[in-house]
């Protein structure tokens, strides 16, 4: 069975991703206090992105909307599938239940630098299935961030 997947709904995911690295850096601030500078500015940007997204949502035309993007083998489409039913937007799930009270830094690490590598698996497929004139250069930008969020959480392992 094919799998399709518009532009819009594309979008909306990516949209959903975001929102749930909001959340979750947010509530780690709250909790890891000591690092709460460093995961309030990963949710600052998570919320840059979030509003790029919704741009790009935003100036879909409607034929956009409704066209499913070009993938004539459906590689890309399974790719997202496989995403779609992960942690990192699945609309079911509050991404605060991944942050229990007696979560240590070492998990809270764990589980967003996950997010962050499903994240940039998630924006890598996007670039195949959502037309360049929409933004593609943002979706690279948006990825070179996810990259250095990685980053940035592995510089607070090792400093740990």
């Amino acid at each position: 069975m094919a799998i399709s997947f518009n532009a819009d709904e594309i979008l909306q995911m990516a949209e959903q991703i975001e929102r749930n690295g909001i959340n979750f850096y947010s509530l780690a601030a709250e909790r890891l206090k000591q690092y709460g500078d460093v995961f309030s500015q990963l949710a600052r940007q998570e919320d840059a992105h979030l509003a790029i997204f919704a741009g790009m949502r935003r100036s879909l035309s409607a034929a956009e909307r409704e066209a499913t993007a070009y993938d004539p083998d459906n590689e890309n489409s399974f790719y997202l599938q496989a995403l779609a039913d992960r942690t990192v937007f699945n609309l079911d799930q509050d991404p605060r239940k991944l942050l229990p009270f007696s979560i240590t830094l070492a998990g809270v690490l764990d589980v967003a630098i996950g997010n962050e590598k499903d994240s940039i698996v998630f924006y890598m497929g996007m670039k195949e299935l959502v037309s360049e004139k929409l933004g593609g250069e943002k979706i690279n930008s948006i990825i070179s961030e996810e990259f250095r969020h990685i980053a940035v959480l592995s510089g607070i392992a090792v400093k740990k």
